[in-house]
């Protein structure tokens, strides 16, 4: 016991005298550095000098005066950081009282809503009502429902109490894919007065089948948000549009976010029409327009990164991190599960005022350019259709059935995605490769050709990244290209490839 304690308290001495040792070296550094040293650096800069000619003076004055404006300047960075850092101390400090503040008032509210029900369950006694009414009880739950922090999407739940789901198609509304280019074309053009060619509409729903994300662009005016809009009046359930303001930053723009002091969520418009679209079973379309007047990547890149799973089942979207008593009916953990019957298209213009969009959200869309208004159809008057996602998503697989790739194009792509590697370091890729195979049969089904539609894929998602190389030193490159397409799908065959590389050249 006694050896114990003596060796104890001389652990206990060491360990403070090192401590107290630590400190006093650290005291003597903080001294030698700031006072000592200095002494000494001043004595040994008055000694040299002595030797000092003019130029040294002048090369001393520059270096010290840079010395000192260098110091100055980390004292100046370190005080700002200083202050910055107490700062944020006092308003997380501040953000904590008030978090506690609500915490309690809505302790205090919960409090008052069980005082209520029993006063008024008192009241009920006191009139000699029997508690096991019909008419009590469904007062007593008005009283006690709990607010939902969701407006907007609770609007939606009441909306569809009674809506039945099923979509009832009539035998004039089965009709194929080519049948559903003329009819759309037709209407678009006797009840709306929009027109529309064949090749921009077989490209539309043979990007639906590809995609659930397409980009509409071109030049102003020319009807990119009309053509949306013309299909979901088509498809008789109109197509949602959500502009794209250029303060969004994030996903909390687009989809909103839980505000911790109310504790209500600030929904938007965006979230509400894709709520809804978890209520129906028909075509759905939400519109982002000009959606390249913020950065796509900031605020839709975790839809476009759902949207790739393979499995559906798993495009479950973040809203709120917790559920609560009173939330929608289809939000399930916070999480709404994205149906598949909805797609998001977005028009871009390409001037000064908008961003670059890029290879990611290219990629992972079906980019369709519009630049010219089609002309004049005399159409005869026609109906839209009613028509559900399984009907249209059967129409899609019979086409794959029907329209396959043939293995001479697949031969002729795998030639020329080797040529493009080889000398542009581009290549397909699977992700492009599976577009190209989901997009070609419908495209087909729709009363186009083959090569048409694998010249629009071409040019749209692969000729798309040459923008990125140094071209005026790949002129050499480009027409070999220009040849190499024509001896592999035939002159004349790749129209839209073959104005985009001329396009290029003009650049030269």
């Amino acid at each position: 016991m006694t050896g114990f304690a003596r060796y104890y308290l001389g652990l206990i001495r060491d360990l403070f005298t090192n401590i107290g040792l630590f400190f006093k070296n650290l005291f003597e550094a903080f001294a030698n550095i700031f006072y000592h040293d200095i002494v000494s650096y001043i004595n040994n800069f008055i000694g040299a000098t002595q030797q000092f000619n003019l130029l040294d003076w002048l090369v001393a004055f520059i270096v010290l005066s840079i010395n000192i404006i260098f110091f100055i300047f980390l004292g100046l960075k370190l005080y700002q950081w200083l202050t910055r850092y107490i700062k944020f101390v006092k308003k997380e400090i501040e953000k904590e009282t008030l978090l506690e503040e609500v915490a309690f008032l809505n302790d205090k509210t919960v409090e008052l809503i069980d005082e209520k029900n029993k006063i008024l369950a008192l009241k009920v006694s006191n009139l000699g009502l029997s508690p096991h009414g019909e008419e009590i009880p469904e007062l007593l739950e008005e009283e006690t429902k709990v607010p939902s922090r969701f407006v907007k999407l609770i609007q939606v739940d009441e909306k569809y109490k009674s809506y039945v789901s099923q979509v009832q198609m009539s035998e004039t509304d089965m009709i194929n894919l080519r049948q559903l280019v003329d009819r759309f074309i037709n209407f678009s053009a006797s009840r709306l007065g929009l027109f529309y060619d064949h090749k921009i509409i077989r490209s539309f729903f043979a990007g639906l089948a590809a995609s659930k994300t397409m980009i509409l662009e071109g030049i102003s005016g020319t009807g990119k948000t009309s053509l949306p809009y013309a299909m979901g009046k088509f498809f008789g359930k109109d197509a949602d549009i959500v502009a794209v303001q250029p303060s969004w930053r994030d996903r909390a723009e687009m989809i909103g976010y839980l505000n911790e002091f109310t504790k209500r969520f600030n929904e938007t418009d965006f979230l509400k029409a894709l709520y809804e679209t978890t209520y129906r079973e028909d075509i759905n379309i939400i519109v982002l327009d000009e959606m390249n007047l913020a950065r796509v990547e900031y605020y839709f890149a975790e839809l476009l990164s759902l949207l790739e799973m393979p499995d559906p089942n798993e495009w479950w979207l973040d809203v709120t991190p917790d559920s609560q008593p009173g939330d929608p009916k289809h939000l399930v953990n916070g999480k709404i599960l994205l149906p598949q019957n909805v797609w998001f298209v977005g028009t871009a213009n390409k001037d000064d005022s908008t961003f670059t969009i890029t290879d990611k959200v290219y990629d992972r869309a079906t980019p369709i350019e519009i630049n010219a208004k089609a002309n004049f159809i005399d159409a005869p008057d026609t109906e839209g259709v009613r028509m559900s996602y399984d009907y249209l998503r059967g129409l899609y697989s019979q086409a794959y059935k029907d329209h396959p790739i043939s293995l001479k194009a697949l031969e002729n792509l795998a030639k020329l995605d080797d040529f493009i590697t080889d000398n542009f370091k581009v290549t397909f890729g699977n992700r492009i490769m599976q577009q190209i195979r989901l997009f070609v049969p419908v495209y087909m089904a729709t009363g186009g050709t083959e090569n048409e539609g694998l010249d629009f894929m071409i040019a749209r998602k692969i000729f798309r990244k040459f923008e990125a190389l140094n071209l005026p030193f790949l002129q050499d490159e480009i027409e070999e290209l220009s040849r190499v397409i024509d001896r592999l799908f035939g002159r004349g065959q790749f129209a839209e490839s073959q104005a985009y590389l001329d396009n290029i050249k003009r650049q030269f």
